[in-house]
């Protein structure tokens, strides 16, 4: 497939990795306008070209570098509250960031509020509740809620920060038997586009609370979060890596395995093509493997034993452990990289797993084809993720069987290939594809129109009335913006 023929792809598969140099020209700030805003809030305040700017809005994925007008690091609901009153008045948009993880492209010409110094975690085991503010990354909320035998609903990495991943809706190693992440927020505090800290449940501002859990960044700047805790004492959980050359065997057997799963199972697999980097055990370093990843949420030990042993006998193993892990161990299951990296990313759903699926991404994908991608992952749905949340919310995703993920290097040699090569993976399993995305593998996006292309069309009706309601002007308007 050569890189004219993904033009004509459909819109929401249609991604670039877009170049800001143009877009990199700061608004000219007076400086007594900037020294006001540093008297209104407690946090640091960077105009364009301070020596603290490029460190304060600096991002996990290294794909992008954020250049904002103003950077406001903020401490505390009342920095934020003050910070977009002031960017209103001089008609800035405003952005957000809190670990860099999910940046989209530039934020140019904004006012950028960080709020990584926003840690306050506070645990109600009686009510299964945590109170999580906007910059606490999951691991903090893993080991707080571990003392009473509690989980949070983290993704694979709990390196990643909570209020963004939970309001993109959040599948991870415990999603079919729970749900999306969003589904467990119970309050959110958010400061909207007038400037108004608002506390939103179900029974206040239901609408805006509907939204927001789904609609990411679009409706304002969430302060924290109030999320359900669920009972996990331990996991038998881990991941297995198989030699390339099982490739097929090994996602052949997936196919014919994962559907049968119970709900107290999740489970991925991904083609990985391994770094030759020395930090590497020697049997992975510089390989493509097949890796496995597993979670059995139940009790019985026996049962999970018996529920993957068919899998382990489908390939050669060349490193792996499957056994009993502590939820604040759960980073063991995907081990994401925690090191700072340029990634591209894009994902899509699929409505079943095929001979013929499975066969397409070997051919595009697998061991013997010569591609700079990292990853490309299938991950089982269902369970409780294919089911409407007990409050409904706007998370996108529900009607996917599986969800797929492919992954490159985006480092300025491999800029027109790695986003060519990777939707072209996605358009061979177009086949197979069910509608929509989920928000948080949606990756670097060509608009608003793609954006909203994720959503069931009744969803997207009611998110758009609420932007309109809450932002009309459209402050918040970067990121995964509608």
């Amino acid at each position: 497939m050569s890189i004219t023929e993904l033009h004509d792809e459909p819109e929401y598969l249609v991604a670039t990795i877009h170049d800001d140099v143009l877009d990199t020209l700061a608004p000219s700030i007076p400086a007594a306008d900037v020294d006001d805003l540093r008297s209104r809030v407690h946090g640091p305040v960077h105009a364009a070209g301070d020596d603290g700017m490029a460190a304060e809005v600096a991002t996990w994925n290294l794909a992008v570098q954020h250049t904002p007008a103003i950077a406001v690091g903020a401490t505390c609901a009342a920095d934020v509250v003050a910070a977009v009153s002031w960017a209103v008045a001089h008609d800035l948009k405003v952005a957000v960031q809190a670990t860099g993880h999910g940046p989209v492209r530039n934020a140019a010409g904004s006012l950028m509020i960080t709020t990584r110094r926003m840690q306050g975690v506070a645990i109600d085991p009686d009510r299964r509740i945590a109170r999580v503010q906007a910059g606490v990354k999951w691991h903090r909320v893993l080991e707080a809620a571990a003392e009473f035998e509690l989980a949070g609903l983290c993704g694979s990495s709990s390196d990643v920060g909570v209020v963004g991943y939970s309001l993109g809706g959040g599948m991870g190693s415990l999603g079919r038997k729970h749900g999306f992440a969003a589904d467990h927020i119970t309050a959110v505090e958010i400061v909207t586009a007038d400037g108004r800290l608002r506390r939103v449940t179900a029974e206040a501002e239901p609408e805006l609370f509907w939204a927001v859990r789904g609609g990411k960044g679009n409706l304002g700047i969430v302060t924290a979060l109030e999320i359900e805790l669920v009972p996990v004492g331990s996991l038998y959980a881990g991941g297995i890596f198989f030699a390339g050359a099982d490739a097929a065997a090994v996602l052949h057997a997936f196919r014919e395995w994962a559907p049968e799963l119970p709900e107290e199972v999740s489970t991925s697999v991904a083609i990985l093509r391994m770094p030759p980097m020395e930090e590497l055990p020697p049997p992975l370093r510089g390989q493509t493997v097949v890796h496995l990843r597993y979670a059995y949420s139940g009790k019985d030990v026996e049962e999970a034993e018996r529920l993957i042993a068919p899998m382990k006998a489908t390939g050669t193993i060349l490193l792996g452990f499957v056994g009993p892990i502590l939820p604040t161990e759960m980073d063991s299951i995907h081990m994401d990289p925690v090191d700072p990296l340029p990634a591209w990313e894009k994902g899509m759903l699929l409505a079943e797993l095929t001979d013929e699926t499975v066969e397409a991404l070997l051919e595009a994908a697998g061991p013997q084809v010569q591609i700079p991608l990292i990853m490309a992952e299938i991950r089982l749905m269902g369970g409780a993720l294919g089911r409407p949340a007990a409050v409904p919310n706007a998370v996108a995703g529900r009607e996917g069987a599986y969800s797929v993920l492919v992954l490159g290097p985006a480092v300025p040699e491999l800029a027109e290939v790695v986003p060519a090569v990777g939707k072209g993976v996605l358009r061979a399993l177009m086949p197979w594809a069910a509608p929509g995305v989920l928000t948080n593998f949606l990756g670097d996006v060509t608009g608003p129109a793609e954006v909203l292309n994720a959503y069931p069309a009744e969803t997207q009706r009611r998110l758009m009335a609420v932007k309109r309601t809450v932002d009309p002007a459209g402050v918040f308007s970067f990121g995964h913006a509608i």
